[in-house]
């Protein structure tokens, strides 16, 4: 066969190719609440965390992963080192606030404060790349809407875009008790801390995608929340294997966000909207089942009594 004739076969395997890859799932992987998060496990340090998740990015070349500081881990752990760690690697920084405030509980003037103050730490940091991204602590956006949109005006004055989440399992969740665990010397719970951490994770993509579907008819490049905790760590590198298996491809925080499902978090000017969760709720739609194993972990390993 001639090489003419080669041509068009293969342009068409190239194509197939393209189009398969456009039709997988993607996720932007992010991380809160850098230097520190959660318990500190014995036989561990910090650095050494924050060390191994770095090092789990680089080996599943998941490539761009934005971590989002609070400036005051930084003065109760003197941590430094961790965020300089961090940005050593490449890898971007956010603002999450400096004290981790509640705008719930705070209000929009307080939140908006501790915003900036936390900039010059980031900025200094994240030296040329771009920090201008904001991730609500607790994910708390404002329920009441007067609040909601005052920050919102703060932050388009700042000019920062919305870190928005679409994908989580709570991982935070996991962290406390494999501290108490690992002190017990309890292997046989921290398998189980290692099962149901997957697990969850593998149902909270599914319900992810399920939820998008029903309210887009079709996948978007999710966000998924992250904490820099031991657990968190240890688990990183089953934990994007399990994503790589549901066939997700990963994504930079800025192209996942270009997509038009967070049109309202790229530009804070336009009305805020309820998350995926709560707008399928109110399309009538049926929820993807979810299942609360935070009183089964708060249960695991009790700390001996004194």
């Amino acid at each position: 066969m001639s090489r003419r004739r080669f041509l068009p076969a293969i342009a068409a395997l190239i194509a197939i190719g393209a189009a398969s890859a456009q039709a997988r799932p993607s996720i932007a992987v992010t991380f809160d609440d850098l230097p520190a998060h959660g318990p500190l496990p014995i036989g561990t340090t910090r650095l050494a965390i924050v060390g191994d998740i770095v090092a789990a990015l680089k080996a599943s070349r998941v490539g761009e992963v934005y971590g989002f500081v609070n400036g005051v881990l930084t003065e109760r752990e003197n941590d430094m080192p961790v965020l300089q760690l961090w940005r050593d690697a490449g890898l971007p920084i956010g603002n999450h606030g400096w004290s981790h405030l509640n705008l719930d509980d705070v209000g929009a003037p307080v939140a908006s404060a501790d915003i900036v103050r936390n900039e010059s730490l980031v900025a200094a940091l994240a030296g040329t790349t771009d920090w201008h991204w904001f991730r609500y602590p607790y994910l708390a956006e404002g329920r009441d809407p007067a609040t909601r949109l005052a920050l919102r005006h703060e932050l388009i004055a700042r000019g920062y875009r919305i870190a928005a989440v679409t994908m989580s399992f709570d991982d935070y969740l996991w962290n406390p008790p494999y501290a108490r665990c690992l002190a017990n010397h309890d292997a046989a719970a921290i398998t189980q801390l290692e099962t149901s951490y997957l697990t969850a994770a593998a149902n909270a993509a599914d319900e992810a995608r399920a939820n998008a579907k029903a309210l887009y008819g079709r996948d978007i490049p999710y966000v998924l929340l992250m904490h820099a905790g031991a657990f968190d760590a240890r688990m990183l590198p089953r934990l994007l294997a399990l994503y790589r298996q549901k066939s997700f491809a990963f994504t930079t925080l800025g192209k996942a966000e270009s997509d038009p499902a967070y049109a309202a978090d790229i530009d804070p000017s336009l009305p805020p909207v309820a998350t995926i969760r709560d707008r399928v709720l109110a399309a009538g739609k049926t929820l993807a089942p979810r299942t609360d194993i935070a009183p089964v972990l708060a249960a695991m390993c009790p700390t001996p009594p004194s």
